[in-house]
């Protein structure tokens, strides 16, 4: 397969599950065994790619918090924001401290996405006729955070599926919850994503070795890809329930199954960090085996 093939796969992949609440992980590891070898490098600029992209869908809330701060409302709303990142900064950190790691294989991943799909239906059922607000609570902020955290544990969970989800449960809306995790999502990835490529740079005395082409391509082609499904995916909340995203998810487990089952997946080894902000070793990432 020709390399720049299998870079334009790997971007359609991380620009569509990105913040798809379908866990990147899991598809990752369906798409990894077949393709080239990338750099864990490579994976995190793509993945910066996917999330820079879609800051200019939220304008009208950056647009709010720079000119409107002064207005309570507005202030609550960025301090909401500040603290739910705060929390997974923080867990963040102690996770990397304590020198975290989840010694895995594809049939816990498998039951995340399964367990994650089943738990979109029952919390869609739970929630259905029932009134929900719009307004984003200190307690919502709090656990979307932990949510984050969650994600960052068990592959397969999803860090936008965990977070929307223990959102629906606290009475917030699809769309605000949708929001608010995203908003929360980006500098959380940003964050991470920068700390590991100064790293590289670092560890490298700036002698990456990248094909600097083929990684402007994945980056480029991850923001397309990225921008088109999130726009997409603001305007569908508004109509619709997360109900194909959980059907969806259990279809993918029971392909993981039947891969793992097969012995088309083999054995992986997770460390800790945000499942879909690519916290995870190069072990993990496409093309790695």
């Amino acid at each position: 397969m020709p390399d720049w093939v299998a870079i334009v796969i790997l971007g359609i992949v991380e620009g569509i599950t990105e913040f798809l609440p379908v866990s990147s992980t899991g598809h990752l590891l369906i798409v990894e065994h077949w393709l080239p070898r990338q750099s864990d490098l490579f994976n995190i600029v793509i993945q910066s790619g996917a999330v820079l992209a879609v800051i200019p869908l939220f304008r009208e809330r950056l647009t709010q918090f720079i000119f409107q701060w002064r207005e309570r409302e507005t202030r609550e709303y960025l301090l909401k924001v500040a603290l739910a990142f705060f929390i997974t900064g923080v867990g963040g950190v102690l996770l990397e401290k304590f020198h975290f790691k989840l010694t895995d294989n594809p049939l816990p991943i498998a039951i995340a996405l399964l367990v994650g799909g089943v738990a979109f239906i029952l919390v869609e059922r739970q929630i259905k006729g029932k009134p929900l607000s719009a307004n984003v609570t200190w307690q919502m902020a709090v656990v979307v955070g932990l949510g984050q955290l969650l994600a960052a544990g068990f592959p397969g969970t999803s860090r936008s599926g965990a977070t929307i989800l223990l959102a629906l449960i606290l009475g917030l809306s699809r769309s605000a919850a949708t929001e608010f995790t995203f908003l929360v999502g980006i500098p959380t990835m940003l964050a991470a994503g920068g700390l590991k490529i100064v790293s590289a740079v670092l560890k490298s005395h700036g002698a990456l070795g990248e094909n600097v082409g083929m990684v402007a391509l994945g980056f480029l082609v991850s923001a397309v890809v990225s921008f088109a499904v999130v726009k997409w995916l603001l305007r569908y909340v508004q109509t619709h329930t997360f109900n194909a995203f959980g059907y969806y998810r259990i279809l993918l487990a029971l392909f993981v199954f039947l891969l793992w089952g097969t012995g088309h997946l083999p054995t992986v080894h997770h460390g800790g960090g945000f499942e879909n902000g690519r916290g995870l070793p190069a072990d993990v990432q496409p093309g790695s085996h």
